[in-house]
């Protein structure tokens, strides 16, 4: 069991011991996962943009990509790409916290992970709902207005 944070930019300050816990109770108490390799990596638009291009064919940044590592049938292994910027950005036109979009994006990004996926209607609706469950969830378990870290002065 690994779970690996990193915090690449400096538009949202995110409390990364909180986000652990976040992702651990997911994980713990909803996905039942006692096998993964995560790693969680929040970064900037234009690192967001870059990845969308190489990788997706796609132009601009996008709020969060997956990446499976294929290790095993029933293990989450991967990396999953958050970017604060489009968070705090859907937060405002979705009248939500940007600590919610994020948390979501990372939920979004397990449940890939698991072999959900979003690309047909059926499909798309049926993550989508297991999206909103977990995050109702974890809303009532977490305040994840806390996600947000005291800038260092």
């Amino acid at each position: 069991m690994t779970l690996c944070l990193r915090n690449r930019q400096r538009v949202c300050p995110v409390d990364l011991h909180l986000f652990r816990r976040v992702i651990r109770y997911v994980l713990d108490h909803h996905l039942k996962s006692a096998d993964y390799e995560l790693c969680f990596q929040f970064v900037d638009a234009r690192e967001m943009a870059r990845l969308n291009e190489k990788f997706l064919n796609h132009v601009g940044p996008t709020d969060v990509i997956t990446f499976p590592h294929e290790d095993g049938e029933s293990a989450l292994h991967g990396e999953i790409f958050i970017c604060a910027e489009v968070a705090a950005s859907q937060a405002k036109q979705f009248r939500t916290s940007w600590q919610e979009e994020v948390v979501r994006y990372a939920i979004h990004g397990l449940l890939h992970l698991q072999g959900h996926d979003d690309r047909a209607a059926v499909s798309r609706r049926k993550m989508k709902r297991e999206e909103e469950r977990l995050l109702a969830n974890v809303t009532k378990h977490f305040a994840l207005a806390r996600l947000q870290r005291a800038r260092l002065k």
